[in-house]
């Protein structure tokens, strides 16, 4: 029997800890991955990664940009850049067994012998703890990762469900929920999630005295998690319940005795400072009981359990507000006027069953794409891309069309291709711009190019964390859907880098033609790169290339 063909995605943030990941992959015993990628999700990339990778690893190591957008994006990047049919996921602190690589074969062996709805195998995690002294607060907080269930510290799927499910949901921007929310999505769509036998170990980082309290914006993704997957989420992706109904009541205590205090009403502010301080007290206990019991971390776990259930709450609540808005606004994207189709944005956290194409040769090139094969549509960008670029325009009055776009675009029609245009509007999200504004804008589009198809419009701000902003791949998979095509058999021709990765996260093919606004690095990160609108059009329909 053939070995299981795998890949390894790492999102990292550039921590030291990378270098002895990849060296104990590298010494590993087993076969190598047909590719290791790794995904710096700082906001500015940093070349200096590819000096971490050991010469064993060499020419199987691809480093991508994922721009700062979370650790569940920057998996979606990393699995749609390989070709394998397995994904191993790995975080960027642990050290892999010597045995890992043999391990994880004979794991996916295990799994493909279930059947094709074997989606995944969850590794084994060991966390070191210090001997000789009962652990910190921190340490034991880091020591519940043994116990995880889905944890991708070191959890394979196979790609097929990944494409199946659209991967991990974009709108989780922090790690620990959105490995169990793709976990739910699978199990509920009828996979199942095996655990293996290889192991990692996952040292504790050092980590300040506050830490506690960083931890608690966790709060607002669990809150998601109720919205997206109901009142027992919890039981069924084997999360502990955690303290938030303490957290709330010593939260109201507290509120009700300031309120006492400022009403000038003695009985109710004793009542409530006393009912805040014993809750406060039982936390620090609850805390400080299992040790260590040193002098700073008594006094570490006192200081934060004051603050620490206000701090719960809050991240709770806005993370309520933040649900409701996601899943009020981003299923169905803005349209213009006229257009009375009724399909919704699928997102990362859709289960619809569109295909994703797999991406990322050595070339960087899209060969299913790519090669004279004319495309089943073509995505344009609407603000410089169709029309010269004014931010945030509302007036119809303003718009003019880019050089070449209407010729583009009736050669287009001509050859029987179908278009439409996919466009961030920021401006409704921040308050700038209404709906009706872009609606007309978009009218006056027409009437000078002529009809462009239908209109997927995302009226999110940046911080909405939204499915169908680009560089997310929700207004590209729209598009294709109200056209009726696959995704992959789409091309996306844009003027900036957020473009091109919309392409890339949807399996189509990205075409930049840049203007004075991009930036160098996007140009040279572009698989194709046309000088106009005209150019792009000859490319597209096999006339021309790069």
């Amino acid at each position: 029997m053939t070995a299981p063909r795998y890949d390894v995605v790492v999102p990292t943030l550039g921590r030291p800890s990378l270098a002895a990941l990849l060296g104990s992959l590298a010494a590993a015993a087993g076969p190598l991955p047909e590719r290791v990628v790794l995904v710096d999700d700082r906001a500015r990339a940093d070349a200096a990664l590819e000096a971490a990778v050991p010469g064993e690893l060499d020419g199987r190591v691809t480093v991508l940009a994922g721009g700062g957008r979370g650790p569940a994006a920057a998996r979606n990047l990393g699995w749609r850049a390989g070709r394998a049919e397995w994904v191993a996921f790995l975080d960027d602190d642990v050290v892999v067994d010597g045995d890992w690589r043999d391990r994880l074969v004979a794991d996916l062996a295990d799994l493909a012998r279930l059947g094709d709805r074997a989606a995944g195998s969850q590794g084994r995690v060991r966390v070191p703890l210090p001997a000789g002294r009962a652990p910190t607060d921190w340490e034991r907080n880091v020591a519940g990762l043994e116990h995880a269930r889905w944890a991708t510290a070191d959890l394979a799927y196979r790609r097929a469900a990944l494409e199946h499910t659209g991967g991990f949901d974009e709108r989780f921007p922090r790690a620990y929920r959105e490995d169990a929310e793709l976990g739910l999505r699978l199990v509920a769509a009828g996979w199942t999630i095996a655990r293996g036998a290889r192991t990692v170990a996952h040292p504790v980082r050092p980590a300040d005295r506050w830490v506690s309290v960083q931890l608690q914006r966790g709060n607002a993704d669990d809150a998601l998690m109720r919205a997206l997957h109901g009142r027992g989420w919890r039981e069924r992706a084997g999360v502990p319940r955690g303290r938030r109904r303490r957290h709330l009541a010593t939260v109201a205590a507290g509120a009700a005795g300031l309120a006492g205090a400022l009403a000038g009403r003695p009985a109710l502010a004793a009542a409530g400072a006393a009912a805040w301080a014993a809750g406060t007290a039982e936390l620090a206990w609850a805390r400080i009981a299992p040790g260590p019991r040193t002098r700073d971390e008594v006094l570490a776990m006192a200081a934060t359990s004051a603050v620490l259930p206000v701090a719960a709450t809050a991240h709770w609540l806005r993370g309520w507000l933040r649900a409701a808005r996601l899943l009020a606004a981003c299923p169905p994207p803005l349209r213009s006027a006229g257009d009375t189709s009724t399909g919704r944005v699928r997102g990362a956290g859709d289960t619809s069953t569109h295909r994703v194409r797999r991406v990322g040769d050595d070339s960087g090139a899209y060969p299913s794409n790519g090669g004279g094969r004319r495309p089943a549509a073509v995505l344009f960008d609407r603000d410089g891309t169709l029309v010269i670029d004014v931010p945030y325009n509302g007036d119809p009055d303003l718009v003019r069309p880019a050089p070449g776009a209407r010729a583009a675009l009736e050669r287009l029609r001509a050859a029987g291709v179908p278009t439409a245009v996919i466009s961030n509007q920021s401006g409704i999200g921040r308050g700038l711009l209404t709906r009706g504004q872009v609606a007309a804008v978009n009218a006056r589009i027409e009437r000078l190019l002529g009809p462009v198809g239908p209109w997927l419009v995302c009226p999110h701000a940046p911080a909405d964390g939204c499915a169908c902003r680009k560089p997310s791949a929700g207004l590209v998979l729209q598009a294709a859907a109200e056209l009726g095509v696959d995704p992959t058999r789409c091309a996306v021709v844009g003027d900036i880098g957020a473009d091109v990765e919309a392409a890339r996260a949807a399996g189509a093919r990205p075409v930049l033609v840049p203007t004075a606004q991009t930036l160098p690095e996007e140009v040279a990160a572009a698989p194709e790169v046309a000088a106009d609108l005209g150019a792009a059009v000859d490319l597209l329909l096999g006339e021309s290339r790069r």
